[in-house]
């Protein structure tokens, strides 16, 4: 009976995760759109390798700007407010990218969609668990979530696939058209649906109550992220907290590399454009099947011996690639491999390991300091990451990701560790 109402529940409020979702689909959607089309953008804007590098850094570190200020902002113009309007923002940023003539508006248009995008993820998120009316609930619902991400990542291929033979920047432009028409459609469902609205009065009903109770908002205001790292139990915190740190900058370092630059190094391998996009969307399919099945085993007792295998996966990809040859058919399967690992050992395990480390009134900031660092740094490579993955230079490159991937496991080594010595919170 307990179960039947439990998805009962879900099935109401699945409107509201599907809404959410869709952030996260525009969120792919503005990565790997922009890394499927950027080759076709160079050559008819005549863009640099550098001014390459520099437009995909720029979206990285404004995706970062606005996962780490748009909490902020948002708690400032309102949760609700902020998480109906922000998509037309978005649109906006969509529809400059899809009229770009120069660099600069390519750049400008790239940097508002980037802002806007990394936003409203963790807003999405916030707003689903706070309209929840429990945890169970809000739990399928955010990880219903997760699988627009994927969606958009094959929309956005896709796309780019089947436009990629028209000429000039006719196709790029069409897919920003796309994103831009999902980021509208988004924007006037979240702000005039009559039953979103109901549950945002609901969810505020509940937290006043509780407020008045002495309940969970009452506590919520007695912890702080700084309270947390910094107070009694600060060697435990921080430690889990650098574990954690490195094992995930070093996993999104290439995860970004591959996701921004995957096109890029196909077609300077002397792919074709279709060739390219199109083995885009076969390699993902690989990524998602490997991310159901590691959501099946995410909690309970085989999650370790996924962690390892995967990053064993990854390790023989990125020395494989540098021991071979370098040609297309080489990088395609090292491409293959990678995806195969990382869905494994990667940033589900991220997400796991900071829900069963930290109190739950501070997990959300947790996780939002660590992508944001993250961000930050893929920002920083992802300006002369175009440099290191051109043929001539790939298979150095490889060496260095082999060891990036070395690095990231020692963290995640010492993570598992620190599991066993502190226990996991529930």
């Amino acid at each position: 009976m307990d179960q039947a109402a439990d998805k009962s529940l879900v099935k109401k409020y699945f409107p509201l995760a599907v809404a959410a979702g869709i952030g996260s689909m525009l969120g792919s959607g503005i990565i790997v759109g922009l890394a499927a089309t950027i080759t076709v953008w160079q050559q008819t804007l005549a863009l640099t390798n550098a001014q390459v590098g520099f437009i995909s850094g720029a979206l990285t570190f404004a995706i970062a700007f606005g996962s780490i200020f748009g909490g902020r902002l948002a708690e400032t113009v309102g949760l609700t407010r902020f998480f109906n309007w922000i998509n037309l923002v978005y649109a906006i940023g969509a529809g400059i990218v899809m009229l770009a003539n120069s660099y600069a508006v390519l750049l400008t248009g790239v940097i508002i969609t980037g802002l806007a995008s990394g936003a409203d993820l963790p807003t999405s998120l916030t707003v689903v668990s706070h309209d929840a009316p429990d945890n169970k609930t809000s739990s399928s619902l955010v990880s219903a979530t997760q699988i627009f991400w994927q969606v958009g990542i094959f929309i956005s291929y896709i796309c780019s696939f089947a436009v990629s033979t028209l000429a000039g920047a006719t196709g790029a432009r069409i897919v920003f058209a796309i994103l831009t028409v999902f980021a509208v459609i988004t924007w006037l469902w979240r702000t005039l649906s009559h039953k979103f609205k109901q549950f945002h009065e609901e969810a505020d009903a509940r937290y006043a109550k509780a407020g008045v109770q002495g309940g969970g908002a009452a506590r919520a205001e007695k912890v702080s992220l700084t309270k947390v790292l910094f107070g009694k139990d600060k060697a435990k915190y921080l430690s889990i907290l650098l574990a954690i740190t490195v094992f995930y900058v070093g996993w999104n370092l290439l995860a970004n590399t591959w996701g921004q630059f995957q096109t890029f190094m196909l077609v300077k391998a002397h792919a074709s454009q279709s060739l390219a996009t199109g083995a885009g969307i076969v390699l993902n399919v690989i990524a998602l099947i490997v991310s159901i099945i590691f959501a099946s085993v995410a909690g309970g007792k085989h999650r370790n011996q996924a962690f390892f295998a995967g990053t064993v996966i990854m390790l023989v990809a990125m020395v494989g690639l540098a021991a071979s040859t370098g040609d297309l058919w080489m990088i395609m399967a090292a491409i293959a491999f990678y995806n195969l690992g990382s869905p494994l050992a990667g940033e589900a395990l991220y997400k796991v390991w900071t829900q069963e480390s930290y109190p739950v009134e501070i997990r959300s900031s947790v996780q939002g300091l660590i992508n944001g660092f993250s961000r930050i740094c893929c920002a920083l490579f992802a300006m002369i990451t175009p440099a290191l993955v051109v043929p001539s230079a790939i298979k150095t490159t490889m060496w260095a990701f082999a060891g990036i991937i070395v690095i990231s496991f020692l963290g995640g080594l010492v993570m598992l560790r620190l599991q066993k010595r502190y226990g996991r919170l529930d």
